[in-house]
């Protein structure tokens, strides 16, 4: 059984499940989640605590020990696991795939797994795990997710803000959950219950965004022009690598190019999002959200605005590279990018494909 983490919650409320898988990339979501089922496991009597953790040095059998092993002080065990490299290892699968078969009586395990890729979910030992348990994802939450979010953590507070004032904070705080969990609870200290509003957030609300690089293509697609020129700029004055950048840029373009010229052969567009390896979900929803807006000679253009880009960055041609960054981000971000469509059944690929194959 798996379940997001913000139905937990509600979970807990209904049972307590002799086995808890606690995953995903989102910190502070594993944190709660964890506390959560360490609050209900006390309160059913679950007395004792055993705390394991998976490092390098650790011994699989101990997790077999800890389940068999009797106190002599309680009748019931909260077991923890932490696996914080999200991979147990051939002993540690096996290991882990036993303990499920015979999980140990009147014994709560609850399991965290950090860093835990795609892959690893598919390994035998997740899904052992899954199967015999409830495996609670932390997912990372998105920008456009992050007002409902906050507006949610502002009413466990008993207060309220307005839509402008939740973008907002979600602008001053995207990226960093953990820092806006603090910026959301500083509001609770500075201001009583009720509705805050915006001249109160603006001057109390710290700017804690973080961006990853690797995000950048999903956001251009987005087709919010401020939102990329926020993020190029907390990218440089994080002092992101330019070459980075346009390294994620110019491959997201290529892959802009690769989808459209399939689809314009009549290839559906889900085929060509798997051809593409676009991923994750999120990014796929995005490119095919917005594909409609992307022509042939429009990615062409821009993959040619990118090699001189990469020329400038290696110093062979003189301009603003941050400023060139933010421009071939601003093809794609706006609502109307260009006039020229692609024709339905052309088939060539673009010129600039062929012509700067050190850029794709």
């Amino acid at each position: 059984m798996r379940l997001p983490s913000e139905q937990l919650g509600t979970h807990l409320q209904r049972e307590l499940k002799p086995l808890y898988m606690v995953f995903g990339n989102e910190p502070l979501l594993i944190l709660e989640a964890g506390d959560r089922i360490r609050a209900k496991a006390r309160a059913e009597g679950y007395t004792e605590r055993e705390v394991l953790t998976a490092d390098s040095g650790f011994k699989w059998n101990q997790l077999a020990l800890a389940g068999s092993s009797q106190s002599l002080f309680a009748s019931r065990k909260l077991l923890e696991l932490r696996i914080p490299t999200g991979k147990p290892g051939k002993d540690g699968g096996e290991a882990l795939q036993a303990y499920c078969h015979s999980l140990p009586p009147d014994t709560i395990t609850l399991i965290q797994v950090s860093d835990l890729d795609w892959r690893g979910q598919k390994a035998a030992w997740f899904e052992a795990l899954e199967r015999a348990g409830t495996a609670v994802e932390a997912k990372a939450v998105l920008r456009r997710a992050l007002p409902q979010w906050i507006a949610g953590r502002l009413k466990d507070q008993q207060q309220e803000a307005d839509t402008q004032t939740l973008d907002f904070i979600a602008d001053r705080v995207e990226g960093n959950l953990m820092a806006a969990y603090q910026e959301v609870q500083k509001l609770a200290l500075l201001f009583p219950a009720g509705p805050i509003t915006f001249d109160q957030v603006r001057e109390s609300v710290l700017d804690v965004a973080r961006y990853d690089v690797f995000n950048l293509g999903e956001i251009m697609l987005d087709g919010n022009p401020l939102r990329v020129a926020r993020v190029l700029d907390g990218l440089q004055g994080e002092g992101t690598a330019p070459p980075l950048v346009l390294w994620s840029l110019a491959a997201e373009i290529r892959l802009i190019g690769k989808v459209v010229t399939g689809v314009n052969t009549g290839k559906p567009v889900s085929l060509m999002l798997r051809e593409a390896k676009v991923f994750p979900q999120s990014h796929q929803n995005a490119m095919q959200n917005n594909l409609q807006r992307f022509t042939l000679t429009q990615v062409t253009e821009a993959l040619r605005h990118a090699a001189v880009i990469d020329r400038m960055v290696k110093g062979l041609v003189r301009g603003d590279v941050w400023n060139e960054l933010l421009q071939l981000a601003l093809r794609f971000a706006r609502n109307n990018p260009g006039t020229v469509k692609a024709q339905p059944g052309r088939r060539a690929m673009p010129a600039a494909f062929a012509a700067h194959p050190a850029l794709f």
